[in-house]
């Protein structure tokens, strides 16, 4: 006890003493006054040295089909009359550039607003490569090449809501057309896209996009998507099914599928254009050139004189010339005695007993026999009877994906679901 009591004094006093010396004044640092004179660099010096700098400057700009060598250079801030006089000459330049609208120019500007190089680059039509224009200032004058180079491919995701109209719910996302296009057409055997869309339905898509260069250059094939149309969810997914047949010789046996491996490729598809609005539909109306009520006993679509109508299903032309009313019209017979009719064409582009596949190219839009405006009459018979063209896509048989390929769709399709769950994620985002 003596020993611990001895110990603890100790401990005590040793406190006071650290307390006592931290409490104390400390003695002010010296201050120590520096003077030097400082002497500025000539400024002939200094102006030869900025001199020898190297100012580069980089602008891009795209071309227009009404374009000169001069005016293009001109917007791009460029004043150097031997870069023109090379752009207007050379068969290279004069070719990639001259007349060519749509191509993104690179350019590369000396300080004085010389040109030091320039690139252009444009898709072609396989889908799969790019040409590279590249023009490069060199000692003895301007030097052009073009080649050849493959794009790279990429996934890009996005989603929206409809407020008003599919195009400008996904241009607020800035989705590409042809993309929007795509979205309609995969779910149109299901979805009613001229008549059937709601404010507040909603969208998520994984797609394709090619790259030049590390910058986009077209979009690609959509390869899953969902849609929520008044409140129902419709997904679906692309999926080569390597044991199924080609419907026809050379065509992908790639499709679209719904998760659970129904084929959403029907045997007819739901419109004979490309995501159109409909005027008039499968019913009786009062007819604008006879004055009467009668039987309206197909589908009409407004669009402009010359869009391409194709057919919506594999079939045989039974009659393609001018009938009555119709005017210019293309009659495909189908199997199962089905038969469809496209009327009022401006030009008919297939013949009697040719053989065409679904979505081919029958003919275009016109106003030819009985009609006030442009538009395309469309009529769906079984055995001689009209029935509702709107309601045959949905009827329509649909072809699961082969029981070889189930293992390998299953996991494809559990991808396809995180895939999409990361772009509903995107589409939240972007609502907020």
């Amino acid at each position: 006890m003596r020993v611990m009591a001895a110990m603890a004094a100790m401990m005590m006093g040793a406190g006071s003493l650290a307390v006592a010396a931290l409490g104390g004044e400390q003695p002010a640092p010296p201050v120590q006054q520096v003077l030097e004179t400082v002497r500025p660099q000539a400024m002939q010096a200094q102006m030869d040295a900025l001199e020898s700098q190297s100012f580069k400057l980089y602008r891009s700009e795209l071309t227009r089909s009404t374009d000169s060598a001069e005016s293009i250079l001109r917007r791009l801030g460029i004043d150097d009359p031997l870069a023109a006089a090379h752009l207007r000459s050379d068969p290279i330049a004069r070719a990639a550039l001259i007349g060519r609208a749509g191509r993104k120019i690179n350019a590369e500007a000396s300080a004085s607003n010389g040109l030091l190089s320039l690139s252009a680059r444009w898709a072609l039509d396989d889908g799969l490569n790019f040409k590279r224009l590249e023009v490069q200032k060199t000692e003895t004058g301007f030097k052009s090449k073009v080649e050849v180079v493959a794009m790279t491919a990429s996934n890009a995701m996005a989603g929206g809501s409809i407020q008003s109209s599919l195009f400008a719910a996904t241009d607020d996302a800035r989705i590409p057309d042809a993309v929007a296009v795509q979205l309609a057409e995969i779910f149109s055997g299901d979805i009613d896209f001229h008549r059937a869309l709601r404010k507040g339905d909603r969208f998520s898509v994984v797609y394709e996009t090619m790259e030049a260069d590390g910058e986009p250059m077209r979009s690609g094939r959509v390869l899953s998507a969902e849609f929520v149309n008044s409140g129902k969810a419709y997904q679906a997914m692309w999926f080569e099914d390597p044991l199924a047949p080609a419907a026809t010789p050379g065509r992908s046996k790639g499709n679209y599928y719904a998760l659970n491996g129904q084929s959403l490729r029907r045997a007819f598809l739901a419109s004979p254009m490309q995501f159109s609005r409909v005027t008039s539909g499968f019913k009786m109306r009062f007819h604008p050139i006879l004055q009467t009520w009668r039987a309206h006993l197909g589908v009409d679509y407004a669009a402009p004189t010359g869009t391409p109508v194709r057919s919506v299903g594999d079939g045989v032309v039974e009659f393609a010339g001018v009938q009555g009313g119709f005017g210019n019209v293309v009659f495909v017979k189908h199997r199962n005695n089905n038969t469809t009719v496209y009327g009022h064409l401006s030009r008919i582009d297939v013949k009697r007993g040719q053989s065409v596949g679904q979505s081919q190219a029958i003919g275009a839009v016109g106003a030819t026999g009985w009609a006030t405006g442009p538009h395309l009459h469309f009529e769906f018979r079984v055995g001689g009877v009209h029935r509702d063209p709107l309601t045959i896509a949905k009827q329509s048989e649909a072809i699961p994906v082969s029981a070889g390929a189930k293992t390998a769709f299953d996991g494809a399709a559990a991808s396809t679901r995180l895939q999409l769950a990361a772009a509903a994620s995107i589409r939240q985002v972007n609502t907020q």
